[in-house]
């Protein structure tokens, strides 16, 4: 279970050209999120929904990317598809003696697996996707750099009836030459399987493009016998045992802009509140 911080709070980060907004407040009201899951055709969302919460990345000229829960949950199934079937059934064997058990299995992927890696921002101007070999640098990402900004945004959490977690959360930081941003979703069915989709941001000052590596990792929970189970609730060490099942590397270059725009140094506006 993660620390939920539910003191609002709305925070602005300006460095060259881009401005980061991280807004974080209190769970959705149990009303709206009715609502929302009826406009989206989906029995219900998850117990801890934070549909105002968002972290954007905004050029000043308009285009940029941001994280948010419900476009995030846009891209879970609606219908449920043969793995999810497949691993309620099981999950479902291994809890027949809950309660709860048979009104989890519903015709829609109760685990919220989404492959959500961020909403475009921006009319005229947008990015332009391409798929690169290029990866992230990060032996460069592990040299002691000042952390101008950093900011974590939980987008939702359901704990899925006390059997596992289902969560969706984006952090970053910005340093003096780059910014590194992390949009996870965790899941763990406890008994069955863990599954992880990372996607990873990154971008150096001086470049008119940002990387974008979406990875996905899952493995049944009988397939991790060697792994301390203590493990299975700490993402960032469980990763390294879950095979990898797809692996999407893009980068995302800017319109084009005057050159004095898009090569504006990352030297900070403002300086965050300690």
């Amino acid at each position: 279970m993660m620390i939920h911080g539910f003191k609002s709070s709305n925070q602005d980060f300006n460095f060259g050209p881009w401005k980061v907004t991280a807004t974080k407040t209190h769970i959705m009201k149990s009303a709206d999120v009715e609502q929302l899951a009826e406009e989206m055709h989906m029995p219900c969302l998850p117990e801890m929904m934070f549909g105002a919460n968002v972290l954007r990345i905004q050029h000043s000229s308009g285009f940029g990317i941001e994280f948010n829960a419900k476009d995030a949950l846009k891209r879970v199934n609606k219908y449920q598809g043969a793995v999810q079937v497949a691993c309620a059934e099981e999950w479902q064997e291994s809890r027949s003696d809950s309660e709860h058990s048979k009104e989890v299995v519903k015709p829609y992927d109760w685990t919220y697996t989404t492959d959500y890696k961020g909403t475009f921002l921006g009319d005229s101007l947008v990015f332009n996707v391409v798929p690169t070999t290029e990866r992230i640098n990060i032996e460069k990402l592990k040299t002691r750099e000042q952390i101008m900004f950093f900011e974590e945004v939980l987008l939702f959490e359901d704990e899925l009836h006390d059997h596992g977690v289902s969560s969706l959360s984006v952090k970053i930081r910005v340093m003096p030459s780059s910014f590194f941003l992390l949009l996870r979703f965790f899941l763990r069915v406890d008994g069955v399987l863990i599954r992880m989709h990372d996607t990873r941001l990154y971008h150096e000052a001086d470049k008119s493009f940002m990387l974008r590596e979406y990875t996905s990792r899952e493995s049944q929970i009988s397939n991790l016998s060697h792994v301390p189970p203590p493990l299975y609730t700490e993402p960032n060490e469980i990763s390294q045992y879950l095979p990898v099942t797809q692996s999407v590397c893009e980068k995302l270059e800017f319109p084009i802009l005057a050159e004095a725009e898009v090569a504006a140094p990352t030297v900070p506006t403002s300086v965050p509140e300690p």
